[in-house]
């Protein structure tokens, strides 16, 4: 009973920091776009955005006892997913926008705290040895499926949210290099989840 409350008021928290992060991206974004509707579409353009909308769901759904929230092919795939918004902002996107105001916090907390806290909360409450080989292939569709939304949305509108998806700047052969390279070592990353979990188990057996 102390772990499940322990495990509740930390998913609390991660909901809290999510949604934290992404209203005061939300208010930063206002100030340039000026409509409600303008600034969730602009807002929606970025991995990073739902993925951490993801994360606040799924963790406020998790902190209000949902049993479903907690199933460990679920949390395992956010757990990858917000890992990758992570190691793909502190490899390729840092300080190439130069931020100010709310979108300093915003940033920090949904490409550094989420990503930070996420893997925490499934290090310390994630059911052990429960993965299947099976789950990293379902988990990469996520990237898949937003590489060719965003795709898609660039080629309506001409904007693509990060320099290595930009078609108009790099051409259609890199963004597909691009985008193969990503899902591959988000694969190869869900089967090192996998892995670490079944040593975990073991372990703690």
């Amino acid at each position: 009973m102390a772990d499940g409350r322990l495990s509740r008021l930390a998913a609390a928290l991660i909901a809290l920091v999510a949604w934290v992060g992404l209203a005061v991206q939300f208010d930063a974004s206002l100030e340039i776009n000026r409509t409600v509707g303008a600034t969730l579409w602009g807002m929606l353009r970025f991995f990073t955005i739902i993925t951490n909308l993801i994360v606040a769901l799924l963790f406020t759904a998790i902190a209000l006892g949902r049993r479903a929230a907690t199933a460990p092919s679920l949390l395992g795939g956010t757990t990858l997913a917000i890992l990758l918004v992570g190691i793909v902002y502190g490899l390729l996107l840092r300080g190439l926008v130069e931020l100010s105001g709310g979108a300093v916090l915003a940033n920090v907390l949904l490409h550094q705290v989420t990503p930070v806290l996420v893997p925490l909360y499934w290090l310390a409450f994630a059911p052990r040895g429960v993965l299947s080989p099976r789950d990293p292939w379902l988990w990469t569709l996520l990237p898949l499926a937003y590489f060719l939304y965003a795709l898609a949305r660039g080629a309506i509108d001409g904007r693509y949210p990060y320099p290595f998806m930009d078609v108009s700047e790099i051409g259609w052969a890199r963004t597909g290099l691009n985008a193969l390279l990503i899902a591959v070592g988000f694969l190869i990353g869900g089967f090192a989840l996998v892995g670490f979990d079944r040593r975990r188990a073991g372990r703690g057996a």
